[in-house]
């Protein structure tokens, strides 16, 4: 059954999901626009795209956005007649991007351009131009900025229908556009010296001495919104600024980009402006994605628990009540899976999460009156997967005739062991049924989803409604390395005994599944298998990092290694912004990962999957209630020494540092906090 997002979570956002028809039409035939090549400042509900040269042109996602609807389309400089010629873009943070570009304007100068234009512009709606003279004598200098918008719905430019652009009106120091979705004006300071609202205009003459700049300001606004205010920019901000340092550069630049990341895409609850979620990412997906919001939320735990406190309460107010006859799910939207099985529904994932994320994040130091108020949430989550089960040992898919999912049976099991144990510790019954249960799932998993090959076997990606297997290899599979188990290390828990673990260890790790810069979602050898295809081939970020963290805890650490040196490499490609996912291309000497077209960037999973490889690294595993954490670091020290500064364990600052012989160290700690076996 098709559970579709309630239409509170995603009012106003923009939920444009690649593989499947953007809101409000079809695709047209070349799909997306393409999206990886763009700068793209967050801050939401703020969002700007732009071309590498600066100019906002109106063409393709071009733009300042806010809530997803596009304020202004188009912003073209001049000086002098002439466009300035684009030397460099770059981001320079998650919400605002850096160009320069060059003109020659003095007579008889020679070669050498001697007036630089440099923009800045920011998510909050934003830009200031300055120009920067070299010329020995003054300029006097025509400056014109053209402007338009067509107030068009993200969903409705992702289908090739934006709309023509609007007729402007002269207003207060700038221009003005008026439409049924609002209201938008662009003002300016200085105010211009002139402003032609027939052409878009607005005109200033600008006087630069011998090295001296003059600034414009601009400023789009949508006009009775108020002024934009990121949460993530906010003093109630829920993370922490996490940093690292160590021997590998890389490792600052991941974590510092992914903690900034996660701040771009913070949303507030609109009813509970208390409550803050992740939006899936950017551009496509800047609203609220059950599934995600949990999985990003759970990776974050090292930033503190505030976040998923904030997540938990927003999505249990859209649970199913006890009349409906899916009551305790948390309803999300179809998610594709590839060619070899059908779309699954993400509010399976997000209900099995919610227990999940609960039970973790009280082990992180969530206040115990944050876990009373959401228990009763989580238990009717666990009555649901146990309804839903009813007396067979495997969760179905809800879609009638539905396979069984690999993936899912791991959720399963995770959501019952650490639900059981939340449970038990709350003083809750129901653990025991849980636990029995999963002892019955673990039992059929090992005999009925592990086909047999001449290479030592594989686990299956799904089981049909006729009971056959679907024997693909599926980076999914590295789910069944992710028990929760933070404290045990016992892998014979999981679905797979501690043969077919290392079976699954080794698969991975080799050629046909990691390509090198990550793990492939389809192995290479596999029939259907794209190099782009996004759930048939492409790396996936945060597979790859659920699992290093697994094959990391459970041993495996030199695969663990190759995959977390893989996507270490591909973050410098991609300048530490990792998108939610690439061509699984396999990695050649002096190459670079091949971007996707139409992946998210930056992506929610992607930004936290960089904390949980930093954390993975240093195998931090807290039990605030019990007063300990325990520490148990790659042994290889993959990365060299590595410090991480500024991460939250039972709500107090924790720092711990990895020496190059694979050893840790707690430097800041909270008070009474003990170091565990």
């Amino acid at each position: 059954m098709h559970q579709p997002t309630p239409p509170s979570a995603t009012a106003g956002r923009a939920a444009v999901v690649p593989g499947q028809p953007p809101p409000g039409g079809a695709f047209r035939s070349a799909g997306l626009p393409a999206s990886h090549a763009a700068l793209i400042g967050v801050a939401l509900p703020g969002l700007v795209i732009s071309g590498e040269g600066g100019q906002l042109t109106g063409r393709g996602l071009d733009g300042f956005y806010r809530s997803g609807r596009r304020l202004l389309s188009r912003c073209e400089v001049r000086v002098a007649g002439r466009e300035p010629l684009a030397v460099q873009g770059r981001t320079t943070g998650a919400d605002r991007a850096r160009f320069v570009g060059v003109l020659r304007v003095s007579p008889g100068a020679g070669p050498d351009p001697d007036l630089v234009v440099e923009r800045t512009r920011h998510a909050d709606g934003t830009e200031r131009i300055t120009l920067t003279s070299a010329s020995p004598r003054p300029l006097r200098l025509p400056v014109e900025v053209s402007l338009a918008t067509d107030l068009a719905d993200l969903g409705a430019i992702a289908s090739g229908r934006p709309g023509p652009e609007l007729a402007a009106t002269v207003h207060d120091s700038g221009l003005r556009w008026t439409s049924p979705a609002g209201r938008v004006s662009v003002t300016s300071q200085p105010p211009p010296a002139d402003a032609l609202a027939s052409a878009g205009l607005m005109r200033w003459e600008i006087e630069l001495p011998p090295g001296g700049s003059r600034t414009l300001d601009l400023r789009v606004r949508l006009e009775g919104a108020g002024p934009l205010r990121p949460v993530g920019r906010s003093a109630t901000n829920p993370l922490a600024t996490a940093r690292a340092q160590g021997d590998t550069t890389a490792v600052e630049a991941l974590l510092r980009t992914s903690v900034e990341d996660l701040h771009a895409l913070l949303l507030r609850d609109l009813a509970h402006p208390g409550d803050v979620y992740l939006a899936a990412g950017a551009p496509w997906r800047c609203g609220m994605s059950p599934a995600e919001a949990l999985a990003g939320a759970r990776m974050a735990l090292p930033l503190g628990t505030r976040l998923a406190a904030g997540t938990l309460r927003a999505l249990g107010r859209t649970q199913r009540g006890a009349r409906d006859p899916q009551a305790g799910l948390i309803p999300g939207p179809r998610r594709d899976a590839g060619i070899h099985l059908p779309p699954g529904c993400t509010g399976t994932e997000a209900t099995l999460l919610f227990p999940v994320l609960l039970a973790e994040a009280r082990r992180w130091g969530l206040p115990e009156q944050d876990t009373q108020e959401l228990l009763p949430v989580a238990e009717r989550c666990l009555a649901w997967l146990r309804n839903t089960v009813g007396d067979g040992p495997f969760l179905c898919d809800p879609s009638p005739g539905g396979p069984v999912r690999c993936e899912t049976q791991s959720h399963a099991l995770r959501a019952a062991l650490l639900g059981a144990d939340l449970l038990d510790d709350c003083g809750r019954p129901g653990g025991a049924g849980l636990r029995q249960w999963a002892d019955e799932l673990r039992a059929a998993f090992r005999e009925r989803f592990w086909v047999e090959d001449r290479g030592g076997g594989r686990p299956a990606a799904a089981l049909t409604p006729d009971g056959r297997t679907v024997p693909y290899l599926r980076a999914a599979a590295a789910h069944l390395l992710d028990t929760g188990l933070l404290g045990a290390g016992e892998y014979a828990a999981g679905l797979l005994d501690k043969v077919r673990t290392e079976q699954l260890a080794r698969l991975l790790g080799a050629p046909a599944m990691d390509s090198g810069w990550g793990l492939r979602g389809l192995g290479a050898k596999e029939p259907g298998h794209n190099p782009f295809g996004h759930r048939g081939g492409a790396v996936r970020v945060h597979e790859t990092a659920v699992a290093v963290a697994g094959l990391g805890a459970a041993g495996y650490e030199r695969e663990a290694a190759g995959l977390l040196s893989g996507l270490l490499a591909a973050a410098e490609a991609f300048g530490h912004r990792l998108p939610e996912m690439y061509a699984g291309e396999q990695r050649t000497a002096g190459g670079v990962p091949l971007p996707h077209p139409a992946a998210c960037r930056p992506s929610a999973t992607s930004a936290a999957a960089g904390v949980l490889l930093m954390t993975a690294v240093a195998g931090i595993r807290p039990d605030a209630p019990a007063g300990t954490v325990t520490l148990r670091p790659l042994r290889g020290a993959p990365l060299g020494e590595v410090s991480l500064t500024g991460l939250r364990v039972a709500g107090a600052p924790f720092s711990v540092r990895i020496s190059r012989l694979g050893l840790a160290m707690v430097e800041e700690a909270a008070d009474g906090l003990q170091l565990g076996a």
